[in-house]
């Protein structure tokens, strides 16, 4: 089993779930066959070019419209949309037999038990002895699609349910049937870990296994509280959103993208097949949801359900929400809570909460009622859907995106608290947690002294380290033991081995002076005494630029002198991230804007998560890169000219590039960008990021790093501005940009073919770093650029002036 290897998967069924799946599997390098069900009838296209049922372009038609149709939508199923070419599309007829060639056959079609029996009895006999099969079912017991089976298939037979969209939510539950060899659960574990980059988590074959039963439990009995209270829609999503850590749908809007029927038929097949679950089956029945069903208000998929929107005669978007008592539709309300703003202001997630939990309206009602159900059905759902807490953890956590899992937020609470909220509403907290209680232990988890996770187990009385651990390095449980040196805005951590870490701890990791002060001590104290650096951080995104609040005011103030000497520090500290005698990899992730993408460009390895979000953004808000961005791009694109080269291509990409504000969708197109190269490093898990950088920096370290000589940069001087001033000249001639895009694209020209230069030339970067200072600092002195940066400020979206 340990060199076992996915090479060829089939993906039976086409649908949303199966070709996100496909998509998944393809952007990993698998490849993959993706089959569907024969059309029945021809299309008028089809009629129109005279094909017949019997050609293969129509035999294949389901499959491939579906493939189509997910390589269109947005965001995408799929890293880089060039990978598609490792899918084929086929159909049940013509092309099932060669699943013999597949290493895992994965089911993902209608969810009727009837037809995946069939379906698995042709695969039984067609695959080869030692394939994996697995079924994506959301709900349907593992053990009733394996009873009767042959030997070989049910040890090789388990679930592996995926949440959609699977690129994007990492939960991975694997579901064992009643035979599955252990072998294969955890080679499961192990490549859906490491390759697809989720987080495995071993689920009984119970209804709904753990994030369904849970996340469908809490949506269900929020909406039932929230129209208890008397709380419109918009009320209950605001205080069930981002407040709480979770998606900003909050509950009903997430029940309108789920699929209201779909949210229904779950919950009302959670209540028909749980044993012993009184807390499900004791959920009402929604006259809303019902008023909904019956005509056809299906949310998202339909356009309308507790929320639509539609275009007025003027092109604007009026937006609609359903009234709960009246069962009609009103204009969307956008009042602010007073008890989300008080939140907001008392500091961290604990005393956010602690602020909601106090609230003696009926919104702190809602929080109370809702936590208190939640506690309470977790506490009951141990040992019957997970042996362990921190299974249902994170499950909710990956699979539902929520910031901290039910028992992780109990935690925060007070586990004591806890239970006297759940017995404050009426509720019953499972006897396990009393007996912890009891025996003073008050915590569900604690860190141990190497920095490890440990979850209190049930069984055993006592703590026991959460497994797999050793492949992460997790900075939260590092911070307090490992801290070398901080200010307010970064830490550095000592990660072991020799090698240090700096982690921004700024608001949305912006860059500003305390930034850049952690960044110039990182590397001296990695001069002095490790073998190197990496910059990497564990937050939603890895930064989103510079500090714009610190730009504003100074060039508001015309304090030219201080915001030149600010720039100037941004650029001499990112060359001294890419000259420092030590190697200095960058991890970034999620966002990677502006000046935290021109940290990754000065690094010597960038090893960056899969959702990596990267781009020279200021453009947008009227300024070009100036901490070494542009002067970078301009170096990178003279790497590709050659001797009397008069080719531009390069280096028009890397212009259009800035002049467009490209943001990366992933880091594989990142690298289609220029931002990542060859020799850097994608990490499909990020949670193995900073574990992985650490690594290269060993590697590069104990192979004898030398640090980088300077090398002069190669510019096309007039010939390229004028290409560059031709096209914005164009561009503006023709609308597409407005007056001061113009002035922001000319100014970047200039700098990007080396100024006003007769012929080609090479320049040092220190000449290009002073042209990019020098045309970052005249923008500012723009009006238009300091509405920009206002709106940016004010909006968080770009303007257009």
């Amino acid at each position: 089993m340990k060199n076992r290897h996915i090479n060829h998967v089939t993906v039976l069924g086409s649908g949303v779930m199966g070709s996100g799946i496909a998509c998944l599997l393809a952007g990993i390098g698998v490849e993959v066959l993706m089959l569907d069900m024969l059309p029945r009838e021809l299309t008028d296209a089809e009629k129109a070019k005279g094909l017949s049922l019997d050609d293969k372009v129509v035999r294949n038609r389901n499959a491939q419209e579906h493939l189509n149709k997910a390589l269109k939508s947005n965001p995408s199923p799929i890293y880089d949309k060039a990978f598609a070419s490792r899918i084929t599309v086929g159909n049940f007829e013509d092309d099932l037999e060669k699943i013999k060639d597949s290493d895992w056959v994965i089911e993902v079609i209608v969810e009727r038990l009837d037809i995946k029996n069939q379906m698995f009895d042709k695969v039984e006999k067609l695959r080869k002895p030692g394939t994996l099969v697995t079924s994506n079912t959301s709900g349907i017991p593992i053990h009733m699609m394996s009873e009767g089976r042959g030997e070989d298939f049910q040890k090789h037979f388990c679930g592996t349910h995926f949440f959609n969209p699977p690129r994007y939510l990492r939960l991975f539950e694997i579901i064992p049937g009643p035979k599955t060899s252990p072998e294969v659960i955890s080679f499961f574990e192990h490549y859906s870990s490491l390759f697809l980059g989720k987080q495995p988590v071993l689920a009984k074959d119970t209804p709904g296994f753990i994030g369904n039963r849970v996340g469908v439990y809490s949506m269900a009995k929020v909406m039932e509280l929230g129209q208890e209270l008397g709380l419109t829609i918009e009320e209950t999503d605001t205080l069930t959103g981002s407040i709480l850590g979770r998606p900003k749908t909050g509950t009903f809007k997430l029940a309108d993208l789920v699929g209201l029927d779909t949210a229904a038929n779950v919950t009302k097949g959670l209540q028909q097949n749980t044993q012993g679950d009184e807390m499900v089956k004791n959920l009402k029945d929604s006259k809303v949801l019902n008023f909904l069903l019956e005509n056809k208000f299906l949310g998202d998929k339909t356009g309308k359900g507790f929320y639509y929107k539609e275009k007025a005669k003027d092109g604007s978007t009026n937006r609609f929400a359903l009234d709960l008592e009246k069962l009609e539709y009103r204009p969307l309300e956008r009042n602010q809570l007073d008890v989300i703003g008080r939140a907001k202001q008392a500091g961290g997630t604990k005393k956010q909460l602690g602020v909601l939990l106090a609230d003696k309206t009926k919104h702190g009602d809602l929080i109370r009622k809702h936590f208190a159900s939640l506690f309470a059905y977790v506490s009951q759902r141990v040992p019957e859907i997970s042996d362990n807490l921190y299974s249902i953890d994170d499950g909710m956590r990956t699979g539902y995106a929520w910031k901290y899992g039910p028992f992780e937020t109990w935690n925060m609470v007070g586990v004591d608290k806890g239970v006297e909220l759940i017995e404050s509403e009426g509720y019953k907290v499972a006897d396990w947690v009393k007996d912890m209680l009891s025996a003073g232990v008050t915590s569900f988890y604690q860190v141990n002294d190497q920095g490890n996770k440990e979850f209190y187990d049930i069984e055993s009385k006592g703590y026991k380290e959460i497994p797999g651990q050793g492949a992460f390095i997790i900075l939260d449980n590092i911070r307090k033991t490992k801290e070398v040196w901080k200010n307010t805005e970064a830490v550095i951590e000592d990660l072991g081995d020799g090698v240090i870490n700096l982690e921004f701890r700024s608001k949305m990791n912006s860059i500003g002076g305390g930034v850049i002060q952690g960044i110039q001590k990182a590397i001296d104290l990695a001069e002095k005494d490790y073998k190197g650096l990496v910059i990497g951080n564990q937050a939603d995104n890895f930064s989103v630029g510079a500090n714009l609040a610190m730009i504003m005011m100074m060039a508001a103030e015309q304090d030219w002198f201080e915001l030149n000497m600010a720039i100037k520090t941004f650029q001499d500290t990112m060359m001294k991230v890419r000259y420092s005698s030590i190697p200095v990899v960058v991890a970034p992730h999620g966002m990677s804007l502006g000046g935290g993408c021109e940290i990754s460009l000065h690094a010597d390895k960038i090893v960056a998560a899969a959702e990596t979000y990267m781009g020279l953004v200021e453009v947008g808000v009227g300024v070009i890169p100036g901490g070494g961005g542009t002067k970078e791009m301009v170096r990178r694109a003279g790497l590709h000219l050659l001797k009397d080269d008069v080719k531009t291509n390069h280096l028009r990409e890397a212009y259009l590039n800035i002049a467009m504000a490209k943001v990366a969708t992933s880091a594989h197109e990142a690298k289609n960008l220029g931002f990542l190269r060859d020799q850097d490093v994608i990490v499909m898990n990020k949670d193995r990021q900073i574990a992985e950088a650490k690594k290269h920096v060993i590697l590069m370290s104990d192979a004898g790093y030398t640090k980088p000589v300077q090398e002069k940069v190669k510019v096309l001087g007039n010939n390229a501005m004028g290409m560059f001033y031709v096209g914005s000249d164009q561009m503006a001639a023709g609308n597409y940009i407005s007056e001061h895009d113009q002035l922001i694209a000319n100014k970047l020209g200039y700098v990007m073919s080396g100024g006003n230069l007769s012929e080609e030339s090479l320049v040092s970067e220190q000449y290009l770093l002073d042209l990019e200072r020098e045309a970052f600092l005249s923008l500012c002195g723009e009006r238009k650029t300091l509405e920009r940066i206002q709106h940016m400020l004010t909006k968080g979206k770009p303007l257009r002036n």
